[in-house]
Parts: structure tokens; C-alpha cells; sequence
């Protein structure tokens, strides 16, 4: 069986971070596996507490993990501070982690600084040079190429800025930029638009973690980068499409929902 590894944050409500990424890579087949650079008091309304994960005991958890079930890809979410981005890149350095896709969460949804200004500087030098894919949103997109993107065309040249600085593709999500859901892929190759339609549903919390660990899972099984990106898409809007309701009417993705429908 193929494996996938999460380093990401921990979200209790379930919607987004590790727990997200846990549904999202065993509902695309593979065995799924966590390291914890933080511990959250969060839920779909916002973050309201951050216990980072000292380093040395991030480093204990990826030594344990590579050392018993090398993963097949590994993504990266929330990891807050330089310091942790350093661990974590000498870690894959060390073990020669493959495919490795970057989600750079820098502010959540609601609007809370997710990582400090050291540790994006850090993230640029250490990480981005050993992903092959890079998948930030719009405001992520801005401060990684130092642009504004205001159009289509700002985030073609935005992407060819990131790439070319970095050496990753990157994915630029296109779901802050208006009635659409565009996503741009930036390679070697140019540009290749992913069009998508904004599906009106509330619930959009941990839709970044998801896309991007359902991404990270299909190249695990051996998918090319595009058939991932547009199996991942293809996912992600199935998940929003369900319309769940917790109650409250603000409720994350829940991916065991989608897997229970599947079931009936």
C-alpha cells in the first residue's frame, strides 16, 4: 500500500490540519501518517490558541515515521516558526523525502497569522527549494512573489516569479479572486489554468489542507502532477457539493460524510 505523510497543526473541530489531511489521504487509498508541529484551540469560526511543538520532538516524530514507513510523498501545512522549518527541511534533506508539496499557511481563513515573519523567510531558503509543488492562495501567492495579483495575468506572473526563484511548481488557487475558481499551475512548461466554478457552500474551512493533502495522496500512487492537481480539484469540489450541516450551518468538510454516501 502507498504511503503519504502530513506535517501540519492539529485542528480539533476536525475541518482542517492534520485531521483533515488524515480523511482526505485514506479516502484517495493510501496509508496515511501525521507529524504534529502544533497543537490548536480552533474551530470553523476562527484560531483562538497556538501550543507549537518544540523541534527536537518534531525531529523525534519524522525520524520514527521515515525509519519505519518511508512515506511515498509528504505534504506540509502549518509550521509557525524558523525553527521547525529548519528541522523539518534538514529531516527530508536527510532522508531524501520525494514529492514533496508545500501548502504555505500563513493566515487561516479567518484571518489569523499562522506563521511568523522569520519562519517565511526560513520556509523560502529551506523548504521551497525540495517541493515539487507549492500551493498557495492569493494573498500566500503575493507575499511569496512580492506582487500584487489583481488579474489572471498577475498570477501568470506571479507563478513564473515563484518558480523561477524557487524551483517549484506551484499551484496559485485561485478562490480569493472573485465569481471563479481558477487554479493556476506554474512549471517548467508555463502556465496551465485549472478552471473551477465556485460552489456556494459556507463550509469552506480546511478546503487548502484538503486540496493539497488529496494532491499529495494521488502523486503517493503514482499519478503525473496534472492528473493529481485535477483529481484533487475533482475531489474537493465533490466534498463541497455534499452541503453538510453540523447544525450550526458553519461546519468544516467532513470526508467520512462523502465516504458514507459512496457506502449507500
Amino acid at each position: 500500500m502507498r504511503t503519504a505523510l502530513s506535517i501540519a497543526g492539529s485542528d480539533p473541530s476536525g475541518g482542517a490540519g492534520i485531521q483533515a489531511d488524515l480523511k482526505t489521504m485514506t479516502l484517495q487509498g493510501v496509508y496515511a501518517m501525521s507529524v504534529i508541529t502544533a497543537l490548536t484551540a480552533q474551530n470553523t469560526t476562527g484560531v483562538f490558541g497556538i501550543h507549537e511543538v518544540p523541534p527536537a520532538f518534531v525531529r523525534q516524530q519524522l525520524e520514527a515515521v521515515f525509519d519505519d514507513i518511508p512515506p511515498d510523498a509528504v505534504k506540509i501545512g502549518m509550521v509557525a516558526s524558523a525553527p521547525l522549518v529548519e528541522t523539518i527541511a534538514r529531516c527530508l534533506r536527510e532522508y531524501t523525502a520525494p514529492q514533496v508539496v508545500v501548502d504555505p499557511v500563513m493566515v487561516s481563513t479567518s484571518g489569523a497569522r499562522l506563521m511568523e515573519r522569520s519562519a517565511v523567510d526560513c520556509l523560502k531558503r529551506e523548504l521551497l527549494p525540495l517541493a515539487v509543488l507549492l500551493t498557495p492562495n492569493i494573498p500566500e501567492a503575493e507575499i511569496l512573489a512580492g506582487m500584487p495579483i489583481r488579474g489572471p495575468e498577475d498570477m501568470e506572473a506571479a507563478g513564473k516569479r515563484i518558480y523561477e526563484t524557487y524551483g517549484c511548481g506551484v499551484l496559485c488557487k485561485g478562490g480569493h479572486a472573485g465569481k471563479d475558481a481558477n487554479d493556476l499551475l506554474y512549471t517548467g512548461e508555463g502556465p496551465r489554468w485549472f478552471p473551477g466554478r465556485r460552489i456556494p457552500n459556507p463550509n469552506t474551512h480546511g478546503t487548502g489542507c484538503t486540496l493539497s493533502s488529496a494532491i499529495a495522496a494521488k502523486l503517493a500512487l503514482g499519478w503525473d502532477l496534472l492528473t493529481a492537481i485535477q483529481g484533487a480539484k475533482d475531489y474537493l469540489s465533490g466534498a463541497l457539493e455534499a452541503m453538510l450541516d453540523l447544525g450550526a450551518g458553519h461546519g468544516p468538510l467532513d470526508h467520512a460524510y462523502i465516504l458514507r454516501e459512496q457506502a449507500d
